[in-house]
């Protein structure tokens, strides 16, 4: 995909994969939760997501988790605002606001985020409505039910065509409320309300999404798919989520959402050069 997107003034480029470095200010994120809740650590590890190939640093305060307590937005604004603001003064990178609430999403605009990431996809109360005013991009993901009951037995007749159906009607609504069709990225949302063989499926028929003619966002860094057929813990899920992201960048995947940047930066690299030789 040729097409370049405009983040708040910085330029994300999607004629190559590019990665999303996750950065969550959480006490109870599935992988990193409390690691970084201190401002001063999440802008060191911002610094290092960004060096070590990160084109989007993804900012997040609400653990979506399956099974995670809900935030007010102004819990999740104290402690996202500091680190975007943070972030914006000392880094060119593009920071993306991972919530679903209009309220942080306009604040964190301000603070300096270029891009947003809904795990609702917009469907909250107000939601396209403020980012059809915000003007940036926004990425919409899949999610069957919500973070709290996802996990809870999902069913799908055809999981492909369903999560496909479920993001060109969002894309739809989207445009019929204003948000250019060019600011948008759409998300299968892996482990979202999904089993293994869900997820798997996804990932084989990744190719029928590209049909949206749209850039194709993947997160399967370190999920528990990839625990349940390795048989690994979360901190040993590094090779696995590399696997997943590269058969994803040889099937045409965008932008990569990850925690081990510069591993996968490595291997998207590498498979980028086969694909283009």
């Amino acid at each position: 995909m040729d097409r370049a997107l405009d983040c708040a003034g910085k330029t994300l480029d999607l004629s190559m994969p590019q990665i999303m470095g996750v950065l969550n200010v959480t006490p109870d994120s599935f992988s990193d939760g409390g690691l970084f809740i201190d401002p001063e650590k999440a802008l060191s590890q911002a610094h290092k997501l960004f060096h070590e190939g990160a084109a989007i640093v993804d900012v997040g305060g609400e653990s979506t988790r399956p099974g995670a307590a809900s935030v007010s937005a102004e819990q999740e604004m104290d402690r996202v605002i500091p680190v975007i603001e943070a972030i914006h003064k000392e880094l060119p990178v593009i920071i993306s606001i991972d919530t679903s609430k209009p309220q942080v999403m306009r604040e964190a605009v301000q603070a300096g985020a270029g891009l947003i990431n809904d795990v609702y996809a917009l469907r909250q109360p107000e939601a396209v409505q403020t980012v059809a005013d915000l003007n940036v991009p926004v990425c919409l993901m899949h999610m069957q039910g919500e973070p709290r009951t996802m996990q809870h037995n999902p069913h799908y007749a055809d999981v492909v065509n369903e999560v496909k159906a479920f993001l060109q009607q969002r894309v739809v609504e989207c445009v019929n409320a204003g948000i250019d069709k060019n600011r948008l990225i759409i998300d299968p949302g892996f482990g979202f309300g999904k089993s293994v063989q869900h997820n798997l499926r996804l990932v084989k028929h990744l190719s029928e999404f590209f049909s949206l003619d749209l850039p194709v966002l993947v997160g399967f860094s370190r999920k528990s798919t990839i625990g349940a057929i390795l048989e690994k813990p979360t901190d040993d899920r590094v090779i696995g989520s590399i696997s997943l992201a590269t058969i994803a960048c040889w099937l045409g995947a965008n932008i990569f959402r990850v925690h081990d940047v510069k591993q996968t930066a490595d291997a998207l690299k590498l498979c980028t050069a086969v694909k283009n030789s």
